[in-house]
């Protein structure tokens, strides 16, 4: 900041709406953290408190201007919190007309017909703007002082009625948590918000009781009051709030002439009444529980009457559930089967159709589409109960329309059973409340309106926990995609590892168009070479720095039998999503400029990670495709999540089907095989065999109490080699299938390679691998630290595969031979002689037997430490010569 002939220069400067209270005030010091080297610009305040506390403190500790001291040519962006509406903005009229100027705001209040049209707009409809301030510094670690937190604090407890008001959120709670951390004084704020009445304020506030006259409106009761004076009252907010609490009044208008304008002060407490809605058409703002206006030119009757005209036409008659609902409803009993469901519903037309027991109590739901994809699959003569939706929730017949709309539109449950006590005695479908919304489309609360919680923006999370190059091809990413005219996202367990702050740079990438082309511009763009699958409309693209990114066309799959490989159709990021496995795997990150970093979250993934549960996306996920359960089980030891009541039930019925009877082979193998890569694979087969996988899979696959154990000392010891960082990597899959299998006879082992499609060779290879395995067993019984030389160890390992020495080591109980395993595999197999066949040819010995014996003995004698240095081979190489001269001078 600097200046020229007089006046302040200033790129970007921030305000808020005029007639200011702390929330503004406070969400104008939090844009000062987000925006450096701005300039505050104080929009004027009517509030005797906050003019004096600005007054005595604010302008000493946060430089605020008045727009007179800025060059406002020199003004590029402006930064408006706590209002989104123009014509609360009068103070810096010059900067909204310019063309030039870029706009960001950040509100808590509803949409208005006159918001700013803005290049980056944040609106969350929190209690107050600074808890928005506040979630924005945390996402970008910015820190502050105990006088920037105190200001911010005031703000919230202001705005929130120190959390008294019903407007207040959680949200608003996390802040001022985070303020208090970050040094809130608590007595400063009570000191400020703590207000007397005086005797003058106990005056106004009898007129207003004296003229307070209560009203009907649709069912509906408010209270409407006035006052007029010539001068301004201070604090005029301050008594509505009083009178509030005093009459325990629902909604309350306050109309007070000062002057020459009308001040209207309004209240509610009741979600049909939306204060900020109505004092909007007035000309003024706020949110739904709390708003004001100022009226200039107008009597106070002219007001009230414009208010009354207001209330007819902008609050609803009170709806309540029995007035919606359809009665009676069609049900099924529980213990019918999903034949029986199908018909039903086929002949009334209906979606879905709620379940009751012998009682007539409601036990669960059922979906059309989830009935009639069980009788695709064969199952119509199973019962409802297996794949209905239990848990659900229900409202009572004299329930408002918001708890309906809550849970409809809210958290998605597509059908609402009515209730009398517990008797079901209606239903309201998502149909019937969209048909009310459309015919009064003011009822639909601004909250259910917004995508804002299913799609927050979490690039902050995506800059922080991912490598800068793999943040820039993100973005490359989304560029290309915005010049092609489609959508890009990444997707899956990327994005989700991203939320849990767990590396993965496994790239997948979904294209709301075409993926193989989108996938070749994309190599074309950084440099590499791309594998396309035309049939599945995907692609790979291989990178000249070695990076792999996999991209998709969106798509939908479906299984036309179970355990069936999916087809492929076209289809919406949303329907590809839909087909993924659990919903902590059905998110999205947008890409597109513009929208990067904005999380999409259809199906409550996010909760689902918050509660660490794993939760698939239908019921008849797992007759669709089994090896899920087998991921389920993997992710919920990897991540220390817990399979949820539901998903647990429908694994359960899978296995009752014997739906793994259906899977090939080769893909239980390579399920098998990502269990086995898993950092603690053991806890993962252990939860397998308690939920009866491994029997599924194959009866002889059982945990037994040696199996278990060799497993355990499996897992330490293929944890040590790899931390020997040695060139030869062993095989994990072949080493815990020999533990696994541990004990079963050859014939039977052969029927396991079988069920799991073992190639003839890999089969030929597991079972010699087996006998070597047991043939050095035996040999090694009769094994002694101290008195049986290395080089006899060494010499019954050196045949044997690594995975079957790290075997032996795992199976053996003797201390000793472990030890001395371990020295063989570290050091031992790596010791090589100096001594060559040329060596022994220059000493006059032919090449046969008698050759290889020699150079046997050197080898044993260099593993026992016998031997040195090369000279000392070769003198023992020509006293073997001499020792076995006989035996090639005259060879049998």
């Amino acid at each position: 900041m600097n200046k020229s002939n007089g006046l302040i220069q200033a790129h970007t400067v921030i305000t808020a709406h005029a007639n200011a209270d702390f929330d503004a005030l406070a969400a104008m010091v939090g844009a000062s953290k987000l925006y450096p080297d701005s300039v505050l610009i104080f929009p004027g305040s009517q509030e005797k408190n906050l003019r004096n506390f600005y007054i005595q403190s604010m302008t000493y500790l946060f430089n605020f201007k008045n727009f007179k001291e800025i060059d406002s040519d020199s003004v590029r962006l402006l930064v408006v919190v706590d209002t989104r509406q123009r014509s609360r903005l009068p103070h810096v009229r010059p900067l909204l007309d310019r063309d030039d100027i870029t706009i960001h705001t950040y509100d808590h209040h509803p949409d208005s017909d006159e918001d700013l049209v803005a290049h980056k707009s944040v609106f969350r409809e929190w209690g107050s703007c600074a808890a928005i301030m506040v979630h924005e510094m945390r996402e970008q670690d910015i820190e502050l002082n105990g006088e920037e937190a105190t200001a911010l604090g005031l703000g919230i407890f202001e705005d929130t009625g120190s959390f008294s008001f019903s407007s207040t959120t959680s949200h608003d709670f996390a802040a001022a948590a985070w303020l208090r951390e970050q040094g809130m004084d608590l007595e400063v704020i009570a000191d400020l918000l703590s207000r007397e009445l005086s005797a003058e304020h106990i005056g106004y506030l009898g007129q207003l009781l004296n003229n307070a006259t209560t009203h009907d409106i649709h069912g509906v009761e408010l209270v409407i009051t006035e006052i007029s004076t010539d001068t301004f009252i201070p604090d005029f907010a301050f008594l509505v709030h009083k009178m509030m609490d005093v009459e325990d009044i629902r909604v309350l208008f306050c109309l007070g002439r000062m002057g020459d304008r009308i001040h209207v002060v309004a209240r509610s407490k009741n979600p049909d009444v939306n204060v900020g809605q109505i004092c909007s058409s007035l000309g003024g703002g706020g949110h739904a529980y709390a708003a004001s206006a100022t009226v200039k030119d107008k009597t106070l009757s002219e007001v009230r009457d414009d208010l009354f005209a207001l209330f007819y036409s902008q609050i609803n008659p009170r709806v309540v559930v029995k007035g919606l609902m359809s009665a009676p409803p069609k049900t099924i009993e529980r213990t019918a089967l999903m034949d029986d469901a199908v018909q039903l519903m086929t002949r009334y037309g209906l979606k879905g159709v709620p379940v009751v027991d012998e009682d007539g109590r409601c036990v669960g739901l059922l979906e059309h589409k989830i009935a009639d994809k069980a009788v695709g699959h064969g199952l119509g003569s199973m019962r409802l109960s297996e794949y209905m939706i239990t848990n659900f929730q229900t409202v009572q017949s004299e329930a408002d329309l918001y708890q309906v709309m809550e849970i409809i539109l809210g958290k998605r449950q597509r059908m609402l059973p009515v209730l009398d006590g517990d008797q079901l005695v209606g239903v309201i479908t998502r149909t019937d409340l969209v048909h009310l919304l459309v015919e009064e489309p003011a009822r639909m609360p601004e909250t259910l309106l917004s995508d804002q919680r299913r799609e927050r923006n979490i690039s902050s999370h995506v800059r922080n926990r991912l490598p800068e190059d793999a943040v820039g091809l993100l973005r490359e990413a989304g560029n290309l995609a915005q010049e092609l005219g489609w959508d890009a996202y990444a997707v899956g367990g990327f994005v989700r590892d991203i939320l849990l702050g767990r590396p993965n740079l496994d790239i997948d990438l979904v294209v709301e168009g075409d993926g193989i082309a989108f996938a070749s511009a994309l190599v074309e763009r950084l440099g590499g070479r791309i594998k396309a699958h035309k049939k599945f409309k995907t692609a790979v693209c291989i990178l000249d720095d070695g990076r792999r990114v996999d991209v998709a066309t969106a798509r939908l799959e479906y299984y036309q039998y179970p355990a069936a490989l999916p087809t492929v159709e076209l289809s919406s990021i949303k329907m590809d999503l839909y087909r993924r496995d659990f919903t902590m795997n059905a998110l999205a990150l947008r890409l597109n400029p513009g929208k990067f970093g904005q999380l999409v979250d259809f199906f409550g993934a996010e909760r689902d990670i918050k509660n660490k549960q794993i939760r698939v996306l239908h019921s008849l996920s797992f007759v669709e495709d089994p090896t899920r359960i087998l991921r389920a089980v993997r992710f919920e030891q990897r991540f220390g999540f817990r399979i949820g009541g539901q998903t647990m039930r429908l694994v359960k019925n899978a296995l009752q089907l014997n739906l793994f009877e259906k899977l090939s082979g080769s893909r239980i193998t390579h399920e098998l095989r990502l269990v086995m890569d898993e950092e603690n694979p053991l806890n993962v087969v252990e939860r397998m065999n308690d939920l009866g996988l491994l029997k599924a899979i194959h009866p002889l696959l059982k945990l037994t109490h040696e199996r278990v154990r060799v497993l355990q000392e499996l897992e330490k010891v293929f944890n040590w080699y790899k931390l020997l960082y040695l060139d030869d990597q062993a095989d994990c899959w072949k080493l815990y299938f020999l533990g696994l299998t541990m004990g079963t006879k050859r014939e039977e082992l052969s029927k396991v390679a079988d069920r799991l499609n073992f190639s003839r060779r890999e089969e030929r290879e597991l079972l010699a691998l087996r006998d070597q395995i047991g043939d050095a067993l035996m040999r090694l019984m009769g094994w002694q630290e101290g008195k049986t030389p290395l080089s006899r160890l060494y010499s019954i390992l050196t045949p044997i595969p690594l995975e079957g020495v790290l075997f032996l080591m795992a199976r053996s109980r003797k201390e000793s031979i472990r030890r001395n395993i371990s020295q063989y595999l570290a050091r031992l197999r790596y010791v090589s002689i100096d001594v060559s066949g040329d060596d022994l040819i220059e000493m006059g010995i032919p090449e046969g037997p008698v050759f290889t014996l020699i150079l046997d003995k050197i080898l044993a004698a260099r593993v026992d430490g016998n031997v040195g240095s090369r000279e000392e081979q070769l003198a023992m190489a020509l006293r073997l010569k001499k020792q076995f001269k006989s035996e090639w001078m005259n060879p049998v």
